[in-house]
């Protein structure tokens, strides 16, 4: 219990990092691109407008996640975060669009900017900004392994491709270029989207149930295998319950054993297989080794 309360306290500090660094972010972005028209500092603010939307999100729901069983969620909340890094993906994907249509308007119809030092400092403080919030949230994130905070970690490197984009743009105004500006853009947007595709992909995995990999498969088998009173196993199944892994399977034993032998052999099973990583939890029913009665089921389905 404690344990958790300190994991719950950790995300919200995360969290409350992202909320606040996309907010100081977005000030000083926003403020030195109405100053000079910068169309890139305006581009990265709204950019990050976004971002900040996502924080809250993750922010308020995100923490759900860590709520103990109830009666209206019997299994936990553990899907409600990939669902909120689902959203978090969807964001970034959308942003990536959208700057990817701002950076083609600007090529074909130019940009009109006003070049000050200025931007170029505001787009330094936006760097540092961000990176410092990309690293504190991966540090928390080391231990919980959220896969909200990383969509949100993510989401800060994809602000700091962004802002040397426009740092490219900003110089090529200095040097008389200034479609450097849109043309960074165009190939940073192209990045962003497809980071934003891969954090949804992963999380529609971990909301749908999912299978492992063969190799986590082969981890849980190699567990079952090696117990020395298991004689087989069938009907095993793998697959995620939110971003933790839940493991369903019969195992085969001496018909003959006592009860308390039985029990003792379940507990021992379903104790190993929680260590493995990844595993939330395992279910193992005991059936008695040489009846046959699960091959029987399964010739009668395959007729």
């Amino acid at each position: 219990m404690v344990e958790a309360v300190e994991e719950r306290r950790g995300f919200a500090r995360a969290s409350w990092a992202n909320v606040l660094g996309n907010a100081v972010k977005i000030i000083v972005e926003g403020a030195a691109g109405l100053l000079f028209g910068s169309v890139a500092l305006l581009a990265d603010a709204a950019h990050s407008v976004a971002d900040l939307v996502a924080s809250i999100v993750v922010l308020v729901w995100g923490r759900s996640s860590f709520d103990e069983p109830d009666d209206t969620h019997p299994h936990g909340h553990d899907r409600i975060e990939p669902l909120t890094a689902l959203f978090v993906g969807a964001v970034i994907a959308l942003l990536g669009l959208n700057l990817l249509y701002s950076s083609v308007e600007g090529l074909i119809t130019g940009v009109d900017v006003t070049f000050s030092p200025l931007l170029l400092g505001a787009l330094a403080f936006a760097i540092v900004d961000m990176y410092l919030v990309y690293r504190y949230t991966e540090a928390i994130n080391e231990h919980l392994q959220s896969t909200a905070l990383e969509a949100l970690a993510t989401d800060c490197l994809n602000d700091i491709y962004t802002s040397f984009a426009a740092v490219v743009g900003v110089i090529g105004v200095l040097l008389g270029q200034p479609l450097l500006d849109p043309l960074a853009g165009a190939l940073v947007s192209l990045l962003v989207v497809y980071q934003g595709v891969v954090i949804g992909r992963e999380n529609v995995n971990y909301l749908i149930g999912a299978a492992p990999t063969p190799e986590k498969r082969e981890a849980v088998t190699e567990v079952l295998r090696e117990h020395p009173d298991a004689h087989g196993m069938h009907d095993l199944t793998v697959f995620y319950d939110g971003p933790v892994l839940e493991v369903e399977v019969h195992v085969e034993v001496d018909g003959d054993l006592p009860l308390r032998r039985a029990h003792d052999i379940e507990s021992d099973l379903v104790e190993e297989l929680r260590a493995l990583e990844d595993v939330g939890d395992a279910h193992v029913h005991l059936d008695p080794s040489g009846i046959g009665e699960w091959k029987e089921q399964s010739d009668e389905a395959e007729q």
